[in-house]
């Protein structure tokens, strides 16, 4: 293995308290960097050692392999996280796992992973999709770009003879092994469009939130309690399947409709929306959807649990995204593991450092926590081995009716309150373990 600027060969610096001086590597300009400098960091250049890197998914697939890294150093991806965040590969993953669990477990326990529509690969599972298409003459699909964004390449249709132009593309058709060269082929996952969405004053959307894995093996997951809705700027309606407008909330989608107002940003927190809905569902149908939303989380990460390469320097901060029906029901639309962390208003920028700067105190880089915390600023520990449970008694893993989930998705986050109390009571347990 070749060396790589970067490394770390020493112990990283501390301070006279025993805090351990940050330095750090970072690949962007955006929020992530302005969380780094403020809490007082080092930022180093290329040829410097580093004991957390901010980088692209590119630098994993190059360097990751051939980097000598500290025992506490940190990098911001597992080697391959594709494995849920790619679309395709998402939909196969799922698919496997709910028949794992069917086998073990038995049908029940599989009907929990129902949280994502019939889906396909095109264009080989083609012949697949068709026989499902036929027994839903009436139903809508939507197409979309397996390794794209931002509503890249999407589409939705009702007939087959509507993807026909598609299929018969030479750029889409399965490749034949020889040894002429061709374009690679674009891989497409199909889904059964859900028609039926929650609206909002006739409006749609979509829920962004924030996931937060420390490790595959054990699983170990933080949940931060804020996120948004995304909104589409015009009213729901299928009369017309070609309005991206209607249809998709993604913002690079809306911020080109002719009534899109940049002052109103087309976004709810989730605070806000969990208000509206207990305010018209209650309390209890609000709350059995957010169980129904840390089930999807936990599955989904278990889907893949097994595959990805866990490394102990490796951490993943998701976006996911979360479409709920008329009936609150939940539906994965999509993973992100390089969700967008440049701010659209002052108040998601507002949003979006509260959460980076939370999730640097998740891996206490300075060494500050006990590491036996259950909360940390506006991070709940939702699984640590198994389920994480609000009591006084720690982490439980025998899951109880009076048992209630470490879990406050949309729920207060007086974070620089909770922050201050758990750092004091941190140094009082240090001090008296060291006593």
């Amino acid at each position: 293995m070749s060396k790589v600027a970067g490394r770390n060969s020493r112990a990283p610096p501390r301070k006279p308290n025993g805090e351990r001086i940050v330095r750090f590597r970072c690949g962007f300009y955006n929020t992530i960097l302005d969380v780094f400098r403020a809490r007082n960091w080092i930022q180093v250049t290329d040829e410097g050692e580093w004991d957390i890197y901010w980088c692209d998914v590119s630098w994993m697939r190059e360097v990751f392999d051939h980097c000598y890294m500290d025992e506490n150093s940190r990098i911001c991806h597992f080697r391959n996280h594709y494995e849920l965040t790619r679309k395709n590969l998402m939909v196969k993953n799922f698919k496997r796992f709910r028949k794992q669990l069917e086998r073990e477990s038995g049908k029940l326990e599989a009907a929990k992973c129902d949280f994502f529509p019939p889906s396909f690969e095109l264009p080989t599972e083609y012949h697949m999709f068709v026989e499902e298409f036929k027994k839903y003459p009436n139903a809508t699909w939507i197409m979309k770009p397996a390794a794209k964004s931002q509503g890249k390449g999407i589409f939705l249709f009702k007939k087959l003879k509507d993807i026909v132009d598609w299929k018969k593309n030479s750029v889409y058709k399965p490749q034949v092994q020889d040894n002429s060269e061709k374009d690679p082929v674009e891989i497409y996952v199909v889904c059964r469009y859900i028609d039926d969405p929650y609206l909002v004053g006739g409006r749609k959307f979509d829920i962004r939130f924030y996931v937060l894995v420390l490790s595959y093996t054990p699983l170990k997951v933080w949940l931060y309690r804020e996120g948004f809705a995304r909104f589409s700027g015009s009213r729901y309606s299928m009369e017309s399947l070609e309005d991206q407008f209607v249809h998709l909330t993604n913002v690079a989608i809306q911020k080109n409709a002719p009534e899109y107002d940049p002052d109103k940003d087309c976004k709810w927190n989730f605070a806000k929306l969990r208000r509206f809905m207990t305010a018209k569902h209650g309390a209890e149908r609000v709350a059995e959807m957010m169980r129904a939303i840390d089930e999807l989380v936990i599955y989904s990460l278990k889907s893949v649990q097994k595959i990805i390469i866990n490394d102990k320097h490796c951490f993943e901060l998701y976006g996911y995204d979360v479409l709920v029906d008329r009936n609150l029901k939940p539906w994965l639309l999509e993973v992100n593991a390089s969700p967008s962390l440049t701010a659209s208003s002052p108040q998601d920028y507002e949003m979006k450092f509260a959460l980076l700067d939370d999730m640097c105190s998740v891996l206490d880089l300075e060494n500050k926590l006990t590491g036996k915390e259950k909360r940390i600023g506006g991070f709940d520990l939702l699984w640590n081995d198994g389920p994480v449970f609000v009591n006084d008694g720690g982490v439980e893993f025998t899951a109880a009716p009076n048992l209630v989930a470490n879990s406050f998705l949309g729920c207060k986050n007086d974070r620089t309150k909770q922050l201050k109390q758990l750092y004091k009571q941190a140094a009082i347990c240090k001090k008296t373990a060291a006593a």
